[in-house]
């Protein structure tokens, strides 16, 4: 049985305070942009949405978000907000590392997320069957780190990840046209950490 613990309590009241993270943010949205024909019909999943960070930045393009995360503490942050979004929002209390959602979106975008699952085969694996036909993913994450990014590595799995590694699971579970490009760069004092954001299609 896993455990139920939020870790994100602590973080949720101040997580949009930190400018490094909404810069972040808005460079992987910019990006999704760019690189995915979105259109004001497209449903979206935001998967670990947290405060909705990235949702903002996206919701201008699209008819609706949903907001799925494990945290309750997050989501009552993101919720909280969602009248600032310039589309339909809903959220969505679900830890997709041991359970699934009876859905389907045209996309599903995530930011700084996946490292925090151990499975990521497996998730690659419930994002497809949560996909429209044609429907696109685009995950953003650490390129591969040397464990120094979190100051506290509870609930982290992944020290970045390998690019290949990951392309490799994606097209294993059935995605096509898959992608990475370099969202940003994050620095810390003690070094700086790439971002990078892969896309692919159902």
């Amino acid at each position: 049985m896993k455990s139920n613990t939020d870790h994100f309590a602590h973080k949720s009241k101040s997580w949009d305070m930190n400018s490094k993270r909404v810069g972040n943010a808005k460079s992987i949205a910019e990006l999704i942009v760019k690189n995915i024909k979105i259109d004001k019909s497209m449903e979206l999943m935001d998967f670990g949405a947290g405060t909705g960070l990235l949702s903002y930045f996206i919701a201008p393009y699209v008819s609706k978000i949903s907001a799925v995360d494990n945290s309750p503490s997050m989501l009552l942050e993101f919720k909280n907000k969602c009248d600032e979004f310039s589309c339909e929002t809903e959220v969505i209390e679900k830890d997709l590392s041991n359970d699934f959602l009876e859905r389907r979106f045209d996309g599903i975008i995530s930011s700084m997320t996946i490292h925090h699952l151990e499975d990521t085969k497996a998730l690659f694996s419930k994002l497809y069957d949560m996909l429209n036909e044609g429907g696109f993913i685009a995950i953003a994450d650490l390129d591969s780190e040397d464990g120094s990014f979190h100051s506290d590595n509870t609930g982290v799995f992944h020290h970045g990840f390998e690019r290949e590694i990951l392309e490799k699971q994606a097209r294993e579970v059935g995605f096509r046209e898959i992608g990475f490009e370099l969202a940003s760069t994050i620095n810390k004092p003690h070094r700086e950490f790439t971002v990078f954001l892969m896309t692919g299609l159902k």
